[in-house]
């Protein structure tokens, strides 16, 4: 049968979650346990017990405990209320849940409270999730109410829906909306005061080497993209590569066509798509002969039109409208991409330039300017290995899958749900760090790099006016030994016309070029 991934029952799961006998669960969580149900993991978790208000951060989400009486939920709809209104809107439950949930008791609770804020959330989702209409006339009277709260969560103006006057505030639709959830670490202001910042760097860069400079950082950013997925790409493919990064800032990549233009660009011929894949992939590391752990299980390829299709018109949005800050919308759509892998090979190199894409359409950063976020990720794989395990782990955990002798995947189990609403909070604020450590660190550097490198090639010029490729090769060499050219190198042919006093001006110019000390062989 090949290797097997066994999916832990849903009750099992939702049991150990509520380890102390002394806390009985509430809200989105009794849900979960009345229903047995096991979608993704929600941010917050809410508990009632003999003890004292307390709030508490436990494998990234937020654990709340209420004291007894603070809080009484005795019906179903009690504890979806508590939900709505102390935990947000968890829609990867309620998808599953109010479809389960008898009309007759539906209209008994929605007749109970006509004009309340949360039964018209509630008949509203349950219309939409079950198909089935509440009797009801639609409302005539009554302000809106947003769908999403506002405090909450980063949310589109809203369209109104009038037959329960609720304004759908969703970033996307009910069918697929990711969640970004506001916190300290994003924030619009934030955005704008790292593009001062950028701008700040970049003015230090004199003007008649700016257009180099450019081409530098962009090669630079393509090099550690395909470097992060151990690949080292031959001359013509990083050009390839850069070309496309340099038209992301002019032209629209978030439509079918462009994407699959892109992938033919930067991936071998023999394996470019003509459009979205139609079979099962998955991302993983080959531990021995028949042995792979699995790291992430992207959709089954039934799915992915409809993914695709709302993904590209979410995306178009979060590109071009300012209710998401640039850096978030950024994240929002580069990381989605990567969790549907929508093609068989490419995706994390669209997926990292997708960052460059959105970040240029939502003019973030002078014009023209690429920040080589590829490196810093490169230099932090802890740190981006967290953001997207905070999806791919709990996903891996909800999904039954074979591997074949071969190393084909079939997915057992319905997963389209899972990829609905994924809250990509995380891999926003992972996103802020990266960029921030580019700004503050890696472009710089980067700048200083080629500063000393025309500073040490003048003062060379002044000693032998060498080739330019002998030049580089020089430059290389000595700056792998700390300014200083081994014997073994000096015997190479490349050197054999410089004579043993030109040799330690040259290495004497570029040590003072970058700051380095000689260092004995």
């Amino acid at each position: 049968m090949g290797q097997r991934n066994g999916r832990p029952s849903a009750l099992l799961a939702l049991l150990t979650m509520n380890a102390d006998p002394h806390l009985e669960p509430i809200g989105y969580q009794w849900l979960c346990r009345q229903f047995k149900v096991n979608p993704m993991p929600y941010h917050v978790e809410s508990y009632v017990g003999k003890t004292s208000r307390k709030s508490r951060e436990e494998r990234g989400r937020l654990i709340e405990v209420y004291a007894q009486g603070q809080h009484r939920a005795e019906t179903i709809f009690d504890h979806l209320e508590f939900g709505l209104k102390r935990e947000g809107l968890h829609l990867s439950l309620l998808r599953e849940v109010l479809p389960r949930l008898p009309l007759q008791e539906v209209t008994a609770y929605v007749s109970s409270k006509p004009s309340g804020i949360y039964a018209r959330r509630i008949a509203y989702l349950f219309e939409f999730f079950s198909g089935q209409r509440l009797p009801f006339e639609d409302m005539r009277m009554g302000n809106y109410v947003d769908l999403m709260d506002r405090e909450l969560y980063f949310t589109r103006p809203g369209t109104r829906q009038s037959r329960w006057r609720i304004m759908d505030n969703l970033l996307h639709t009910l069918d697929f909306s990711p969640v970004l959830r506001r916190t300290p670490a994003i924030k619009a202001e934030r955005d704008q005061e790292l593009h001062a910042r950028c701008a700040r760097a970049i003015q230090e860069v004199p003007p008649e080497v700016f257009h180099r400079a450019m081409r530098f950082l962009y090669a630079k950013e393509t090099r550690t993209s395909y470097a992060i997925e151990r690949e080292t790409p031959t001359q013509k493919r990083a050009e390839l590569f850069m070309a496309q990064l340099e038209r992301s800032a002019r032209e629209d990549f978030l439509n079918e066509k462009a994407l699959v233009a892109l992938q033919k660009a930067i991936v071998d011929p023999r394996f470019a798509a003509d459009g979205w894949r139609q079979a099962q992939n998955y991302v993983g590391q080959t531990l021995a002969p028949g042995m792979e752990d699995i790291h992430l299980v992207p959709p089954k390829p039934e799915d992915i039109d409809f993914l695709m299709r709302h993904w590209l018109a979410c995306s178009a949005q979060l590109a071009e409208t300012e209710f998401v800050p640039p850096i978030a919308a950024a994240a929002a759509v580069a990381w989605l991409f990567v969790f549907m892998h929508p093609f068989l090979d490419g995706n994390g190199r669209i997926h990292r330039f997708l960052i460059h894409h959105v970040l240029a359409r939502r003019k973030f950063g002078p014009p023209g300017v690429l920040l080589p976020v590829s490196a810093v990720i490169l230099n932090r794989p802890a740190q981006y290995d967290a953001s997207l395990e905070a999806f791919s782990v709990p996903l891996k955990q909800r999904t039954d899958y074979d591997l074949d002798a071969q190393g084909g995947m079939k997915v057992l189990n319905e997963t389209l749900d899972h990829f609905r609403y994924v809250d990509c909070t995380e891999m926003a604020e992972a996103l802020y760090r990266f960029i921030e450590e580019t700004i503050e660190t890696e472009l710089p550097a980067e700048l200083r790099y080629l500063h000393r490198y025309d500073a040490a090639r003048k003062a060379m010029r002044d000693v032998v006016d060498l080739p330019e490729t002998t030049a580089n090769l020089f430059i290389k060499l000595c700056l792998q030994n700390e300014g200083r050219l081994s014997n073994s190198k000096r015997k190479l042919p490349a050197f054999s016309m410089i004579t043993s006093e030109e040799m330690e001006r040259l290495e004497e110019a570029l040590r003072t070029a970058y700051d380095l000390k000689p260092v004995d062989e």
